[in-house]
């Protein structure tokens, strides 16, 4: 069982998302992607599949706590990611 860093619900693994800070693209922003095969290396923050999870993680500033990232990060790829449904 994961918990999700939005609504801090538990669930399976298998229904949940993992997210990842990959590296930096402008100079001081850490872009955060979705895990898909969730065997990418570093820390992971765990989320429902749902749009309201990562409203309240975001609001919250969870998954720069969950990943330990220095200052803002650039969520833009997993609102897409999640827009698209997959």
């Amino acid at each position: 069982m994961r918990t999700c860093v939005g609504c801090r619900g538990t669930g399976p693994r298998a229904q949940l998302v993992r997210l990842v800070a990959a590296a930096p693209h402008p100079p001081g922003a850490s872009r955060v992607v979705v895990d898909q095969g969730r065997c990418l290396p570093g820390r992971g923050a765990w989320l429902h599949q749902e749009e309201r999870c990562l409203g309240l993680a975001e609001r919250r500033r969870a998954v720069i706590r969950a990943l330990r990232l220095p200052g803002p990060a650039d969520l833009a790829g997993v609102h897409e990611w999640f827009a698209r449904g997959t």
